[in-house]
């Protein structure tokens, strides 16, 4: 069942040194707060899992917190690059990064598996690319029915998992609406999960497109409106487009990227950024 904590008792509870942590979300419902407050509570020698690692990612990898990658695509959404990401894989900066590379379906199928107390998935993919020699965890299996090929890609089962969501009611149950991504799955992966919603209402209204998540589902629920931003939560909050256009000067830099995380995020009490700020 889950249970009602701050942001900081949730963080501190639940995620630990050299953890496997997935934080998903895709293109809103991004878990930023939560991360900021890893990275003011210094939570270190993680294995970050993502589908789509963006800005949230560039940020933990930035502050050195980050050991290993593993990850189907890397950028800032409609900008660029992610100026940290690649600092550490070219340049060892903060800190070396392992990377572990596969395909969306790829990932997404092994969040299926972890998902459903599986040790691995079989799709039609792989193909034409040199992922399954490089990456331990692809291989290919014979279809014992047809003899055809497949790949298979073993489970994910993240230590915790962390998604922000719409709403939660007092007894911890969740749900989410707008674009749906993985993130049904990954929490139903995890060993322990983490919410963070734009607020907590007595009763949950079901709406068009909703993702449930029962609270027996769930570890924590964490109260933090706009913990999103800069992404967005459908029905709360709007993107904020500036703020992804200004990540890619700040993280370009490594001066720059020090002074906005000291001044953005370890100089704050936990409360959401409102603008984009440039260092």
């Amino acid at each position: 069942m889950a249970d009602i904590r701050t942001l900081q008792e949730a963080v501190a509870e639940l995620i630990h040194d050299g953890n496997t942590v997935a934080m998903e979300g895709f293109t809103h419902l991004i878990p930023f707060q939560a991360a900021h407050e890893v990275i003011r509570q210094g939570i270190t020698d993680l294995t970050l899992v993502r589908m789509t690692p963006d800005v949230v990612y560039d940020q933990l990898i930035g502050a050195g917190l980050v050991k290993r990658l593993v990850f189907s695509w890397g950028g800032n959404p409609g900008v660029g690059s992610l100026h940290r990401f690649r600092d550490a894989v070219e340049n060892s900066w903060p800190r070396p990064l392992e990377v572990e590379e596969h395909s969306h379906a790829g990932m997404a199928n092994r969040y299926v598996a972890g998902a459903s107390s599986l040790s691995f998935a079989v799709l039609r993919g792989y193909r034409g690319t040199g992922l399954v020699e490089r990456t331990a965890t692809v291989a290919t299996v014979t279809c014992p029915f047809t003899g055809e090929e497949l790949a298979a890609v073993a489970a994910i089962n993240p230590d915790v998992t962390v998604i922000h969501a719409q709403q939660a009611d007092r007894a911890g149950n969740v749900q989410l609406w707008g674009l749906p991504g993985i993130q049904k799955e990954a929490a139903l992966a995890a060993e322990r999960v983490l919410v963070t919603v734009e607020e907590i209402v007595d009763e949950l209204e079901p709406k068009p497109g909703t993702v449930f998540l029962p609270t027996w589902a769930i570890t924590a629920v964490a109260e933090v409106p706009g913990g999103a931003h800069p992404s967005y939560a459908a029905g709360y909050t709007v993107r904020d487009n500036d703020f992804y256009r200004a990540w890619d000067s700040i993280a370009r830099d490594r001066d720059a990227f020090q002074s906005w995380i000291e001044e953005h995020v370890l100089q704050t009490d936990g409360n959401v950024l409102k603008t984009a700020g440039a260092a």
